[in-house]
């Protein structure tokens, strides 16, 4: 990099995602006052125009950071998180019989997982707001990239996790220093733990979505998939989905990628996948609500799509429905054997999360809904690294 100045952030607000009323973004703020709803950061599209074009991206860091004008107006917090390979996966493609299969790695963030990108941006504009600490449930991998960057910091963080969270999860927050609580239940009865403390112990939660900056982050994949593609998006994008803030983030990207004039109208057709096991968002779109029911007894070896009920389940059916997409479900085994796949043809040790998202393509071209010549995108969320038991697991059966 030439060390050329990079323009700064042009935030102006926060509004509320379904009722659009709007705040100030200068004080620490959850959900919306009137909706309890979740709030996003607004900026000034037309100032961010005039600066934000592929040309000037050559010169900036090889950070999510790159794209600061379309980021929360903090000083950044960072690892180097973001700019994650998108690789051609050309041997498992030819072997499902789809020629444009590319995998975007994120277990190469720090951490190990896509959680890195949002919670670099809540972590950074925690410590700009002045809060001391951060709080969260997580289900693994959230916790250790909230941990790294409190580290970071110097910040401290709280983390509820449920007692059956990998063991990579755990140690790797603890080994950042986290107060790491664990609970006999799933991450929903985490969320309850730290909702009921968070006004007596003054922590800051950063929850999914209870927050409006952690969406800032993962909307990056959004602008590196158009940064990748020469300005372009791919056919179809296909993502693992728990709490869904990626998809929704990406979403939010094209839009703001479009205001700018940086795309035109033409949008990926966003496929969430879930496990049968845990999949709220499928039931809902098959039955065309709005939003999901609460999934009783979810059930996964993909930890991080144990989401029973995402609270911003309406911004993920909302890009779906909108983009002509769908949502999926596939076995444990399914995903497990498509991630074994990829392992032996590619050299990529997925998560069993990006397994699923592999186990969908695969579904999806046998059913005629995905083309041969389509340009597909599948999220490898997380490293297999993280994963060891599920991975032992299955190669032991």
């Amino acid at each position: 990099m030439n060390g050329a100045a990079v323009p700064s952030s042009t935030q102006t607000h926060l509004e509320c995602s379904r009722c659009a009323a709007e705040y100030d973004y200068s004080s620490a703020r959850n959900l919306c006052d009137k909706c309890a709803s979740p709030l996003l950061a607004r900026y000034d599209l037309q100032s961010a125009r005039s600066s934000l074009s592929l040309a000037a991206l050559t010169n900036r860091p090889h950070n999510l950071w790159r794209y600061t004008e379309v980021l929360p107006d903090a000083v950044p917090v960072t690892l180097g998180e973001g700019m994650t390979p998108l690789l051609h996966a050309q041997r498992y493609g030819d072997a499902i019989g789809l020629s444009r299969l590319f995998i975007k790695d994120e277990g190469l963030n720090p951490t190990g997982s896509f959680k890195a990108r949002g919670l670099s941006a809540a972590v950074s504009m925690a410590k700009s707001l002045g809060r001391d600490t951060i709080a969260l449930p997580t289900a693994g991998n959230a916790g250790g990239a909230a941990a790294a960057y409190a580290a970071n910091a110097g910040l401290h963080c709280v983390i509820a996790m449920p007692q059956d969270t990998p063991a990579a999860n755990v140690i790797e927050a603890k080994a950042f220093g986290a107060d790491v609580r664990m609970i006999d239940g799933l991450i929903s009865d985490c969320g309850k733990y730290i909702a009921e403390r968070v006004a007596e112990e003054a922590w800051y939660e950063v929850a999914t979505l209870k927050e409006p900056y952690r969406i800032e982050g993962k909307k990056t994949m959004g602008y590196e998939l158009w940064e990748n593609f020469g300005g372009e998006l791919p056919d179809a994008i296909v993502y693992p989905t728990g709490g869904g803030v990626g998809l929704i983030g990406m979403w939010k990207a094209f839009a703001e990628l479009e205001a700018m004039g940086l795309i035109g109208s033409r949008r990926p057709r966003m496929i969430a996948v879930q496990a049968e096991g845990c999949a709220p968002i499928v039931k809902a779109f098959l039955a065309s609500d709005a939003d999901s029911e609460f999934w009783e007894g979810a059930a996964t070896v993909a930890s991080g799509l144990r989401v029973p009920k995402a609270l911003g389940d309406f911004l993920v059916l909302d890009g779906v429905y909108a983009s002509g997409g769908e949502a999926v479900a596939v076995s444990d085994d399914e995903l497990m054997n498509a991630a074994a796949q990829c392992a032996q043809l590619e050299g990529i040790f997925a998560a069993p999360e990006g397994g699923a998202g592999l186990a969908c393509v695969q579904g999806l071209l046998a059913n005629g809904r995905l083309s041969a010549d389509d340009r597909v995108v599948v999220f490898n969320t997380g490293s297999g690294y993280k994963y060891l038991e599920a991975w032992q697991k299955a190669l032991t059966q």
